[in-house]
């Protein structure tokens, strides 16, 4: 697998695309203004606890007051409980034993300081989430500077790789005696010895700085922010597979390079600064496939289709087969649509950025092997997302529950907004009906009040309608009412938009 990142900058905003085999697979984009907050470490205070809740919200100097949930709270004693199992990158924490856990009104009291980071960015009207226990990546270790865990990425498949990595790490914590816990990251897969202490002692200086941040000010807020998404696309999405970093800015190019070449140098020939008149998120058609992200409806090869909707609660796709009408039987084309479709779906989710509880209506199918088969494919491509992701079994309705966990805006949010004419609900009222709410409103006028006359100000299409198929009908009241009626059309006005004047 080919593997090429873009990276568009411009003074409001920084753009990634991730593509594989000549296919978009990701994108993340970074606005100057609303910059996110995820994995930043701040000095919070308590505001408010909430035992019903077992939360409490926390005042980090942001512009909203952010969630501290019990089961993020993390002791000592919690702590030397972890157990060796990790999950990939910022995700990557030890799993702590919480079957039995104090009231959060005992580990917290309203006016209490606390050292919290970031979880999850601010989404909708919801604060920032935060733990207690901090996280700091490098290239290859992610520290966890109130845990003693040594632990090592579940993506390194080798047996004999985990067990050198787990026990060279051991060896260099112990030589250095250097505090605190680390996880070793996918990338990290036949590092070698000097690499990691490089990065022991990098992270052993960023903590012993952000200790002394914390100490020398009672002011509340940011002791240390993540580095910026152009910094963190090397850091974190580099890899092997990785062939060409294409940068369109030359002032980026020059932050990449000094960024990488004490870090990663093996990475420098990669970086080419792209000098060339055409956009560069034309290659690959990358612009026109971010383009098709935010649409509804996903077209299949097959000439079936997928139908995404997004909610507050949940994300819904629907699985159709369109106009594929296969060349067997239909179980056949049932069985080939739904395989089309997890591939499709998959690359949907890490695109857009979907998180939080998807439900999938498959195309029900009788053959079970049929089933086993597009659950397998499913897995296979969710696999590859960086995101943990966890999926249930297929429904006797053909349902499958798919949760993804959420830290950022999904790219829908973070490129558009809710329709000011429909109000986020995806329909307007027809022509028919406001014609309708339009004859109503006049019959209550006229009871109310005395007017010589009336006018309609409405959209176009709405006027149209009054002259051709509703004429009949707005005769009918005028001669209802006894008053003439006009009709005057404003371009500003919406389909739902009109207004009854009286003269």
């Amino acid at each position: 697998m080919s593997e090429e990142i873009l990276i568009n900058v411009t003074p409001q905003e920084t753009r990634v695309a991730i593509v594989e085999n000549g296919i978009l697979q990701e994108l993340h984009v970074e606005r100057n203004e609303t910059r996110g907050i995820v994995a930043n470490i701040y000095k919070g205070k308590v505001v408010r606890i909430l035992p019903g809740m077992q939360a409490a919200f926390i005042n980090i100097g942001e512009q909203r007051t952010a969630f501290l949930h019990e089961a993020d709270i993390f002791t000592a004693q919690e702590i030397e409980q972890e157990k060796d199992k990790t999950t990939e990158d910022k995700q990557l924490t030890a799993t702590v034993d919480k079957t039995v856990r104090a009231p959060i009104q005992e580990s917290l009291h309203e006016g209490q300081q606390i050292i919290v980071q970031v979880i999850k960015d601010p989404l909708g009207d919801k604060g920032a989430r935060l733990t207690t226990e901090l996280t700091i990546p490098a290239r290859h270790l992610v520290f966890l500077p109130l845990s003693d865990h040594i632990g090592v990425s579940q993506k390194i498949n080798d047996p004999e790789e985990r067990e050198r990595l787990r026990e060279l790490l051991k060896d260099i914590v112990t030589e250095l005696n250097a505090p605190g816990g680390y996880i070793i990251r996918t990338v990290a897969e036949a590092v070698s010895r000097d690499e990691l202490i490089e990065d022991i002692q990098f992270l052993n200086q960023l903590w012993e700085r952000i200790q002394n941040r914390t100490k020398d000010s009672n002011a509340i807020g940011l002791v240390h922010e993540d580095i910026p998404l152009l910094l963190r696309t090397m850091r974190d999405h580099v890899h092997d597979e990785v062939e060409r970093i294409r940068i369109d800015s030359a002032e980026a190019v020059v932050k990449v390079r000094d960024f990488v070449q004490d870090i990663i140098p093996d990475v420098m020939p990669k970086i080419e600064h792209y000098r060339v008149e055409r956009p560069i998120f034309d290659l690959f058609q990358v612009e026109d496939e971010i383009n098709k992200a935010l649409e509804r409806k996903v077209p299949l090869k097959s000439g079936g289709y997928l139908v995404i909707d997004q909610t507050e609660a949940m994300t819904t796709v629907d699985v159709n087969t369109g106009g594929f009408v296969g060349r067997r039987t239909m179980e056949e084309t049932l069985f080939k649509t739904n395989l089309e479709a997890a591939q499709a779906l998959a690359r949907q989710l890490r695109l857009r950025n979907i998180g939080g509880i998807i439900i999938i209506d498959f195309i029900d199918m009788q053959d079970d092997e049929h089933k086993r088969q597009v659950m397998r494919a499913l897995e296979k491509a969710l696999a590859k997302d960086r995101v943990k992701t966890f999926i249930t079994q297929m429904s006797s309705l053909g349902l499958v529950e798919v949760t993804r966990k959420r830290t950022r805006e999904s790219l829908g949010r973070m490129l558009c907004e809710p329709c000011p004419v429909c109000e986020g609900k995806g329909i307007v009222k027809s022509t028919e009906t406001i014609c309708y709410s339009i004859f109503r409103e006049i019959i209550r006028e006229s009871h109310l009040f005395e007017a010589s006359k009336y006018l309609i100000i409405a959209s176009q299409v709405v006027a149209d309608r009054l002259l051709d198929q509703d004429a009949k009908g707005l005769q009918n009241l005028q001669d209802f009412i006894g008053k003439p009626i006009n009709i005057q059309v404003d371009s500003l006005y919406s389909q739902q938009d009109y207004d009854v004047i009286l003269m």
